[in-house]
C-alpha cells in the first residue's frame, strides 16, 4: 500500500545532528522524502511527520505510519487530543536546535486512551495524559493517532477531566496550576488585600493562570498587551486588566511602592524586573516564562529589604508524585465552560502555519489539536 502523504509547510533551519533515538529500521525504497525514510507497509496511524532537508530546511508531511515505526517505550496510547505550544512553535519552525534527530514526530502534550501497556502502573483503557519530559523535541511527541512512551511520564486522569479537556489545559494550563500552587505554598491567601498579579494574560499560560486564580478564590489583576481580549479575562476570573506598557519598563530605583500580594509571570526579562520592585513585603513571584526575554536586570534590594522570593517553575521536568498534586488541583477547580471558551480547535494539517503566529503572541487562549 502506498504511503499517503499531505504535503504542509517547509521553513529554514541549521539543525544537524546524528541520530539519537532508538527505533526500528527506516525502510527506504520510496521516492518522496517522507516514504523514504519511513517505509510503505501496513500503515497503522497517522502522524505529523518532520524531516530536514540537506539544505536545512524542515518539511512536514502529514501522513500514515505503521506500528513498528514507534519508538521505544512501555505504554502505547491511542492519542485523541494535543495542543498547540510556544514551544511546539519553536520546533515546527526548526528553531532552537530542540529537535537533533529526524525524522520526528513534534507535540509536546498528548490525552488519550492506553492502548497497550507493559508497566504495572497502566492498564488498556486508562485514560492518561503526557505533558513536558521533552517528549515532542527529544522523543516522538503527540501530533499522531498513536505514541509509544515510558510510563513514568503518564498520569491518569481525574474522573471530571475529559482528554479533550486535558488538551485544552495542556503544558500551558498545567503550568498555570503549577505557578498558582508554588505561590499558595510560599504564603499567597485568597484573603490578601492587595492582587495577584498575572503578566502575559492574554497567551496561554497567562490566561489559564488567570482562571485557575479566579476559580481558587484570588483577586487577580490580568496584564495584557492586548486590550481587546479585556472583557475576555474578566470573564475567565480577573477583577481588573492593566496594559502591560505599566510594566514594561526596568524601574531606574530598585523598589517602588507595595502593589502585589504576588505574581505569576509567563513574560520575564523586564517586566519581571519591574514587578519585583513592587512585590508587597515577605510575596513571591513565580517565574514561568520569557516571551519578553531571558535576561533579568535587577538588585537585590527587594530580596534583602522586603523577603520577596523568586520561585522558579519548571513544568518540564516536574517529578510524577507533584504532576499528580497539579491535575487533581485542576480537577477540584475545573469549570468545564470557562475552560471551553479559552479553546480553538485545530487539525494536524493546520499547525505548521499557526506555528509563527504562536511565536509572534498571536495565539489567544488555548489551540486545542484533533488527532484521532
Amino acid at each position: 500500500m502506498p504511503v499517503c502523504c499531505v504535503p504542509v509547510h517547509s521553513t529554514d533551519s541549521a539543525n544537524s545532528c546524528p541520530n539519537r533515538l532508538s527505533r526500528p529500521p527506516i525502510d527506504a525504497r520510496k521516492c518522496n522524502w517522507l516514504t523514504e525514510r519511513l517505509g510503505s507497509e501496513t500503515m497503522g496511524f497517522s502522524a505529523l511527520v518532520l524531516n530536514q532537508t540537506e539544505d536545512g530546511k524542515i518539511e512536514s508531511q502529514v501522513t500514515e505510519l505503521d506500528d513498528s515505526q514507534l519508538p521505544e517505550g512501555d505504554v502505547t496510547i491511542n492519542v485523541e487530543w494535543s495542543s498547540l505550544n510556544y514551544k511546539d512553535g519553536m520546533v515546527l519552525q526548526g528553531i532552537g536546535r530542540l529537535v537533533r534527530d529526524y525524522p520526528h514526530v513534534p507535540g509536546v502534550d498528548m490525552a488519550g486512551v492506553v492502548e497497550s501497556s507493559d508497566s504495572d502502573a497502566f492498564a488498556p483503557g486508562d485514560r492518561v495524559a503526557l505533558t513536558g519530559w521533552r517528549v515532542g523535541e527529544v522523543h516522538w511527541g503527540g501530533y499522531a493517532s498513536k505514541a509509544r512512551v515510558k510510563g513514568e511520564w503518564l498520569v491518569k486522569l481525574p474522573d471530571a477531566i475529559s482528554t479533550r479537556e486535558a488538551m485544552i489545559i495542556g503544558t500551558a494550563g498545567f503550568t498555570g496550576m503549577q505557578a498558582l500552587v508554588a505561590l499558595e505554598a510560599a504564603g499567597l491567601s485568597t484573603s490578601e488585600d492587595r492582587q495577584l498579579l498575572v503578566t502575559g494574560a492574554s497567551g496561554g499560560v497567562g490566561s489559564s493562570a488567570v482562571m485557575w486564580a479566579g476559580l481558587a478564590g484570588h483577586q487577580v489583576t490580568a496584564s495584557t498587551g492586548r486590550l481587546e481580549n479585556q472583557d475576555e479575562l474578566l470573564a475567565l476570573g480577573a477583577s481588573a486588566v492593566i496594559d502591560r506598557a505599566e510594566l514594561a519598563e526596568n524601574p531606574s530605583r530598585p523598589m517602588l511602592g507595595e502593589r502585589w500580594a504576588g505574581c505569576i509571570d509567563a513574560v520575564g526579562g523586564d517586566t519581571l524586573a519591574h514587578v519585583l520592585t513592587e512585590l508587597g513585603y515577605g510575596t513571591s513571584v513565580a517565574a514561568c516564562g520569557l516571551a519578553g526575554g531571558n535576561s533579568l536586570n535587577t538588585t537585590v534590594v527587594p530580596f534583602l529589604l522586603r523577603g520577596v522570593n523568586l520561585l522558579g517553575i519548571d513544568s518540564v521536568m516536574c517529578p510524577a508524585s507533584h504532576r499528580a498534586v497539579i491535575w487533581n488541583r485542576i480537577a477540584d477547580v475545573i469549570d468545564s465552560d470557562k475552560l471551553d471558551s479559552l479553546a480553538t480547535e485545530a487539525g494536524l494539517g493546520d499547525l505548521p502555519a499557526l506555528a509563527p503566529a504562536i511565536l509572534a503572541g498571536q495565539v489567544k487562549g488555548r489551540t486545542v489539536v484533533r488527532v484521532a
